[in-house]
């Protein structure tokens, strides 16, 4: 992949606050005070915390995070 890293975006309508993203990449993924995920909206450069993400959004059980990356004009 090149350019800028991805990011992490979740769904909050499909997200049923089952908390496994939050457990697997505490680094990125807080969740408020009903348990629903609260995302950074860093660039994910760093390679470990890259490969969690991507094992968070397979591991997903709503299908509600998903890794992005911005296009130029959506900066």
């Amino acid at each position: 992949m090149s350019g800028p890293g991805p990011r992490l975006r979740v769904n909050p309508i499909r997200c049923d606050g089952a908390r496994y993203c939050a457990e697997i990449v505490p680094e990125l993924i807080g969740l408020d005070e009903w348990g629903y995920p609260i995302v950074s909206s860093a660039q994910i450069d760093d390679p470990r915390l890259l490969r969690l993400a991507e094992r968070a959004v397979s591991e997903c059980p709503r299908v509600a995070l998903q890794l992005a990356r911005l296009r130029d004009r959506d900066r």
